[in-house]
């Protein structure tokens, strides 16, 4: 590893901008890596500087998901491009049940690119892993020229482990499964949306991104009997909800005067033209259990701060057409369907 000291001057952070050479393998590229990444995700693993990461985990089995983050505007009320990717990841490996573990980080940057917008994102980063417990022990770096990108595009993937006793996956979901959702819908799409129109509310909308994988540990623990959970990101409730229906061969049943939707989303919704039930999410997740455990599930969930607003929103029922449907406040029933199209495109 070059240290800092070996180079002729410091990295500019609060001036500079990415340059191709960021991206090409030399020492502009190891200064880059010294004093911006490595100085932020410091830890053991990284720190070896090898091309992969080599640890060791507990026993159980392992978890891997990956997702890559094109989000658009990169800072966001609530959060930026940077927290969200490892939100993002974590509660996709916490979904099944694991433990997050490690995480990899793949950067592809844009020339011209300001390096104090790319600190902003990396502290960021690195406080999420953080505070989600979670080690960044490898990644990539790239660099397309001027005008082929736009800003900053992330890839993690994350690695964890499932305790033993703990079996969560779409196809166990049963008729009779209660439907559990730990909060209010659509903050962090809501939040983007507003951003990208410059609209104002009188209440400022902010992202819910966080990570979940604390809300998850308190609900599989004292209730490991648990079939299924997912967070309703891309496609929002509606896409999730379908998904575990083809993936069960079930049908699913909601009550829209259950679902809790913040006032201000609510209106900003409306205001947009868009449904909230299609909106992403990125610090919510949705739950499926067997009907005598959903009580005692829903006041886990609820003593838990990202739990508060939990409820109970719907259940499974036996339906070979698999339809997803929802009872309306005004006593009527309407499908539910996949969305058409993406109503909200580079939302994470």
């Amino acid at each position: 590893m070059t240290k800092p000291s070996e180079y002729s001057h410091a990295l500019d952070l609060q001036h500079g901008r990415v340059e191709m050479a960021h991206g090409g393998g030399g020492k502009a590229m190891a200064q880059l890596i010294d004093e911006l990444f490595l100085a932020a995700f410091s830890n053991p693993w990284l720190a070896q500087m090898n091309d992969q990461a080599c640890f060791t985990l507990p026993a159980g089995q392992v978890v891997m998901a990956t997702d890559s983050h094109v989000i658009s505007p990169l800072f966001f009320p609530g959060g930026d491009i940077g927290a969200l990717s490892v939100h993002g990841t974590v509660n996709d490996v916490a979904m099944s049940g694991a433990v997050p573990k490690f995480l990899s980080a793949g950067f592809i940057l844009e020339e011209g690119f300001p390096l104090a917008d790319l600190q902003r994102i990396v502290i960021a980063m690195a406080q999420a892993a953080e505070a989600a417990g979670v080690a960044i022990v490898t990644g990539d770096t790239k660099v397309v020229e001027r005008g082929k990108g736009d800003g900053c595009f992330i890839n993690t993937t994350g690695i964890g482990v499932v305790p033993q006793g703990l079996n969560l996956s779409a196809n166990r979901v049963q008729p009779g499964d209660k439907i559990l959702l730990s909060g209010s819908l659509g903050d962090h799409g809501v939040a983007i949306m507003s951003l990208r129109e410059g609209l104002s509310f009188e209440t400022t909308i902010e992202s819910d991104s966080q990570a979940l994988h604390e809300l998850v540990a308190a609900m599989v623990t004292e209730v490991p009997e648990i079939n299924c959970m997912r967070d309703p990101t891309r496609g929002g409730l509606a896409a999730t909800l379908n998904e575990i229906a083809q993936s069960s061969q079930v049908g699913i049943s909601i009550k829209e005067a259950t679902i809790p939707i913040k006032p201000q989303v609510s209106a900003a919704c409306e205001f947009l033209g868009l449904d909230p039930l299609y909106v992403a999410n990125e610090g919510k997740l949705v739950a499926f259990c067997p009907a005598d455990k959903a009580a005692q599930l829903l006041a886990i969930m609820r003593q838990h701060p990202q739990g508060q607003e939990a409820a109970i929103i719907g259940e499974v029922t036996a339906d070979p057409l698999k339809f997803v449907q929802m009872e309306t406040v005004f006593g009527g029933r309407r499908m539910v369907d996949w969305v058409a199209a993406e109503p909200l495109p580079r939302i994470c």
